[in-house]
């Protein structure tokens, strides 16, 4: 089973990209920020930069512990169907009735994913997005001026591309500021 995590700034098209991707490749989808709010991740909030601050660690840990679980069946229908798996379980881990079924691998979305260890990510998908495009996708999202110029500056430096290589992670960036093409990402991964 694959695992790839799908970073970037926000604005870059991480989720657009990652659902997408799941879809075609019959992969399950993890949304971080839904992982951050079930497990009470939070640690604190920044008023200056008016957003949550979540310890990595703690999250890093509950998502490898998501991983580990998936990986040690062949595919997740398995795991959901095997008799050990616990209704609790299917609940903590956010999993409907109507989702058991045989995903090839797992898609980890978050600007925040690749700071998950290298052993646990075959792929580290790094969205990137121009700067005057992203400026015009953060203020349709109605982030406030400084929380813009941040994620501008963090997307001028390559902050997630390079804590991503700082990671070891094997890194495919793909550009979406004019959209991309799903059929040729997959021809890339191989699919």
């Amino acid at each position: 089973m694959k695992v790839i995590c799908v970073s970037g700034t926000p604005g870059t098209g991480k989720t657009t990209l990652s659902k997408k991707l799941a879809k075609e490749l019959d992969y399950y989808y993890i949304d971080v920020n839904n992982i951050i709010s079930r497990y009470k991740l939070v640690e604190g909030y920044d008023r200056k930069r008016k957003t949550k601050v979540v310890d990595i660690a703690k999250l890093n840990k509950k998502l490898i512990k998501i991983i580990l679980f998936f990986k040690k069946y062949n595919f997740i229908g398995d795991a959901l169907l095997s008799r050990q798996t616990s209704k609790k379980t299917l609940n903590k881990l956010n999993i409907t009735k109507n989702q058991i079924k045989k995903y090839k691998g797992i898609i980890i979305d978050s600007h925040l994913s690749h700071y998950l260890p290298k052993k646990y990510i075959d792929l580290c998908i790094v969205t990137k997005c121009g700067i005057d495009e992203l400026n015009k996708r953060l203020k349709k999202k109605r982030f406030y001026k400084d929380k813009i110029k941040e994620n501008l500056q963090a997307e001028i430096f390559d902050i997630c591309y390079n804590e991503a290589l700082h990671q070891k992670h094997e890194v495919l960036v793909i550009d979406t500021t004019k959209g991309f093409n799903i059929n040729s990402l997959i021809h890339k991964l191989g699919g």
